[in-house]
């Protein structure tokens, strides 16, 4: 009877460790830009498109771009992280505010993105650019229109 405790005890340490261990193996962690630039292992990292450096190739599938701090205090003068992706281009690519990415740099500085996810202004957002949609112009607007 012990040695079916001891021996069940052993099975759940193992299946434990291996759990705990595949979950830090899966696991990406977010970085700056600056931090993406010199990583060696896959992260993820935010960042703003830059679209005067948009270039897709078709024929290989392959999107350039570069993106740069999203608090940079001046854009103009932010450094750029140049990104390489190949596949699809998202439909919504052009509207995006930023993007997050998963991958790691190559050899000469370009980040080689595995997962592009755009992140775009939501289409809820209230007049004027405010972040979220006012309630009672909204109730308002129902009101007036009878619906």
């Amino acid at each position: 009877m012990k040695a079916r405790h001891i021996l069940g005890g052993v099975i759940l340490l193992v299946f434990l460790i291996w759990g705990t261990s595949a979950f830090f193996r899966t696991t990406i962690q977010y970085v700056s830009i600056e931090e993406a630039r010199s990583s060696r292992h896959m992260v993820q990292v935010m960042g703003v498109i830059d679209f005067d450096a948009v270039t897709y190739n078709t024929d290989d599938a392959c999107l350039e771009f570069a993106i740069y701090d999203p608090e940079a205090a001046d854009t103009t003068v932010a450094r750029r992280l140049p990104v390489v992706y190949y596949g699809v281009v998202p439909g919504n690519f052009g509207q995006a505010s930023s993007v997050v990415l998963k991958g790691k740099p190559d050899d000469g500085g370009v980040f080689v993105a595995d997962r592009l996810l755009v992140k775009c202004p939501s289409k809820y957002q209230g007049e004027g650019g405010d972040e979220y949609q006012d309630i009672r112009k909204h109730e308002e607007a129902l009101d007036s229109s009878g619906a």
